[in-house]
């Protein structure tokens, strides 16, 4: 099946109604269609079911006829409703005349979007709208492949709101806003919202998604990347989930960045530092090459922008195979025939052969502009769990950077530091050992470290409660350790300031 062959896409409901889409969200929250109430009514496994594309469970759970019911079958699972009992729920004609509903038949209405309830983080209830079968992006939840598709809330979207920084800001710019959930997130605690994206149809969906969740509206602009964006506007705030997939070609516009290799994602990062005011954050989510002989931190390295800190944190990588694979699936390719799916997955591998990529990782980039005369630069591979949301941590990530700048060996020792929450101490070595072989530091919150320390490294670390400075903790380490308290200052530090940059100790203000 080729694009061609696909129908088009159907008209959108009128975004410059604002009082029909409030009047929508009354009606949606007055029948609990809510994520709440979609848990209550069909239960945890059909409501995780749906998160896969599968509607069979969710089927199967809606035969009743209640006012939830109803919504769940007629904007969920886009099944026809008779207008009869549309119109006991919804003000079915304000909805048919803004095309919030289409006539299917004599007496039945059906959805023209798919609609489908978001908790906020504050507990808000949201709604992020999005074409029909496209609710559920990436790995085979797209249900159509028209160039202009506009996809709803996947994995990727939920990672980066769950990693972005959320402090109250002046400006927040969402670059490449698809159906608008990162825009939503930075209507919450910024005052000015601007909003981005090559598809139009992205930004009317969008205005759909903020008017549907009572959302204040976003400056919306059509275009590629920081085109958009006047010479001399800057941010506080930019997030990003870019079309990053690394293809032979643009054929997908939400996905397929259609520049070479990882160059969108490159140019993405290094004109994101000229956007930003100081102290302001670029967040993104990014794919990435790991070309045979070049290091991959070096590659990453090379795109941060002059005047920002970065850290950049690689979450998985896979090998050429496995890549194209992934992705020739969410298109549907697997299920055309046999030799032009053999013939899409030679281009891929073409074009990562001619440009000697063996592996593409994937992870998170965040930049923070900075005065500082020497940036901070992280770049790691962490491929474990991690507990979202993790933007307060990231934030103090480049908090604790900024006070290991400003102090040297001789005040980090007169400071005060105390022990991260939920640190935990293990000892590790062989059973019936009168001595463990290491003692390992392990974090159950955020980025859930774990780290080797020293007999010293650990006793400071459990001494650390704010009270005494660092440098009277090692002499008490000192004379119980029977060591040269000198010598202890003298070759300590380096070892606080790794559990400092790592969030084991927070200095004490």
């Amino acid at each position: 099946m080729s694009n061609a062959s696909q129908s088009p896409l159907p008209p959108l409901p009128a975004s410059d109604r604002p009082e029909v889409a409030a009047r929508l969200r009354d009606a949606l929250l007055e029948a609990s269609f809510t994520a709440d109430g979609l848990l209550e009514l069909l239960g945890a496994p059909a409501y995780a079911a749906l998160a896969r594309s599968e509607t069979v469970p969710a089927l199967r759970a809606t035969r009743g006829d209640t006012p939830l019911e109803v919504l769940v079958r007629l904007f969920l699972l886009q099944q026809p409703v008779p207008h009869a009992r549309v119109a006991d729920v919804l003000p079915v004609e304000a909805c048919l005349e803004s095309g919030w509903l289409a006539r299917t038949g004599a007496d039945e209405i059906s959805a023209t979007v798919d609609v489908r309830p978001y908790g906020g983080p504050g507990g808000e209830d949201w709604f992020i709208v999005s074409d029909l079968g496209c609710a559920v992006g990436g790995a085979g939840g797209i249900g159509r492949r028209d160039e202009g598709v506009v996809l709803g809330v996947g994995g990727a979207s939920t990672t980066l709101a769950g990693i972005t920084v959320r402090t109250p800001v002046a400006a927040a710019l969402d670059l490449g806003t698809g159906s608008g959930i990162q825009a939503l997130h930075a209507a919450r605690h910024a005052t000015r919202v601007t909003a981005t994206d090559l598809n139009p149809r992205a930004l009317h969906i969008t205005a759909l998604t903020l008017a549907l969740s009572g959302a204040p509206a976003a400056d919306l602009r059509e275009g590629s990347l920081f085109e958009p964006v006047r010479a001399d506007e800057t941010y506080d705030l930019i997030v990003s989930n870019p079309p990053f997939v690394i293809s032979p070609g643009g054929r997908l516009t939400y996905r397929d960045g259609g520049m070479g290799g990882d160059d969108l994602c490159r140019t993405l990062v290094q004109e994101a530092g000229e956007r930003l005011n100081e102290g302001g954050f670029a967040q993104f989510l990014a794919n990435w090459q790991h070309v045979e002989g070049e290091d991959w931190q070096d590659r990453l390295r090379s795109w941060v922008p002059r005047g920002c800190d970065a850290w950049i944190v690689q979450r998985e990588v896979q090998d050429v195979n496995q890549y194209a694979e992934l992705w020739l699936r969410d298109a549907g390719d697997h299920r055309e025939d046999a030799a032009e799916y053999q013939a899409r997955y030679d281009a891929w591998l073409d074009e990562f052969e001619a440009r000697k990529v063996k592996a593409v990782g994937f992870g998170w980039i965040t930049l923070r502009r900075t005065g500082a005369a020497v940036p901070s630069l992280t770049v790691e591979e962490w491929p474990h769990p991690v507990e979202q949301p993790l933007g307060d941590t990231i934030r103090d990530h480049f908090d604790r950077l900024d006070h290991l700048r400003e102090h040297d060996d001789a005040a980090l020792l007169e400071g005060h530091f105390r022990l991260a929450d939920e640190v935990v101490q293990e000892q590790v070595g062989l059973p019936g050992a009168e001595d463990p072989e290491h003692l390992v530091l392990r974090q159950n919150r955020g980025m859930r470290r774990a780290t080797r320390v020293d007999t010293v490294g650990a006793g400071f670390a459990g001494v650390c409660d704010g009270t005494m400075s660092a440098g009277r903790i090692l002499d008490a380490i000192a004379q119980l350790l029977g060591e040269d308290p000198v010598v202890l200052r003298d070759r300590t530090p380096a070892q606080i300031r790794l559990l400092v940059e790592q969030g084991f100790l927070v200095p004490v203000r």
